[in-house]
């Protein structure tokens, strides 16, 4: 693809960027590119995150009659899954006995583990960045039984692959995703709001149900963030990955030089 052909459907929405609010925290280490897309451009980039995660009551937690101690296995997804998981145990008195076996996605993931149990390599599990990657490793332990500690909202592929497989998982919905309050928001206005998630763009309209789109630019980041985007009436200005700009912050560059007139 061209630069010349980039964003040509929106082409007549374009106008000079001059401030960008980032729906995730601040203090994200993906975040460093903003701070480089803000001094060399001169340009006013917030962050806020438009979602918060939350560990379901241990209340709510025991209406799914889920015994943790009935699994040999335990799949952790991210940190977030970690630590709603053990504070969970804790609450309710569950220490995790040394012939558990642990599933996490990456390595990161893997490392942050070791804040809550002393892990011995015979019983831990890492792949490298998806879900995918632990699918050799479910179906060479095809006998475990398998605990999923999961959000209200997750996605398809363990369960799906599980299901494939005839394999035993349970599913233990352990933290939720909520909306932020964003009240505070209400007369302020960016050129850019930039997306993640559909979560996000749920969190947008929860929080003012009449928004209207007008000048603001929406850049997403995904298939599935795009689609809740244009399903929410919104148009997407700003789509990543693109051919020349795998990153979010790369193809608001390629934006900024083409609406500021720098290319």
């Amino acid at each position: 693809m061209k630069d010349t052909k980039l964003f040509e459907d929106v082409k007549e929405r374009m106008k000079p960027v001059k401030s960008i609010l980032v729906s995730q925290p601040k203090d994200q280490p993906s975040n460093a590119p903003y701070f480089t897309l803000a001094e060399k451009y001169g340009i006013k980039i917030d962050f806020r995150s438009f979602i918060e995660v939350r560990r379901v009551p241990v209340k709510e937690f025991r209406k799914q009659k889920i015994n943790i101690l009935d699994h040999t296995a335990i799949i952790f997804t991210s940190r977030n899954a970690v630590d709603f998981f053990f504070d969970t145990c804790k609450e309710l008195r569950i220490e995790m006995p040394a012939d558990m076996k642990y599933f996490c996605i990456s390595e990161q993931t893997a490392k942050y583990l070791q804040k809550y149990i002393t892990i011995r390599k015979r019983k831990l599990f890492v792949g490298e960045r998806t879900a995918k990657d632990l699918f050799p490793y479910f179906k060479k332990h095809k006998d475990e039984k398998y605990l999923y500690p999961c959000s209200s909202i997750r996605k398809d592929d363990i369960p799906n692959f599980f299901k494939e497989q005839g394999l035993h998982l349970t599913e233990a919905v352990m933290y939720e995703t909520v909306a932020s309050d964003l009240s505070d928001l209400s007369d302020i206005k960016y050129d850019i709001i930039v997306f993640y998630s559909p979560s996000g763009i749920q969190s947008l309209f929860t929080n003012f149900p009449d928004f209207k789109q007008e000048n603001t630019r929406i850049a997403v980041f995904g298939p599935t963030t795009a689609q809740a985007a244009r399903e929410a009436g919104l148009i997407v200005d700003i789509e990543a990955p693109l051919p020349n700009a795998p990153s979010m912050t790369g193809a608001i560059e390629e934006y900024i030089k083409i609406a500021n007139g720098l290319k």
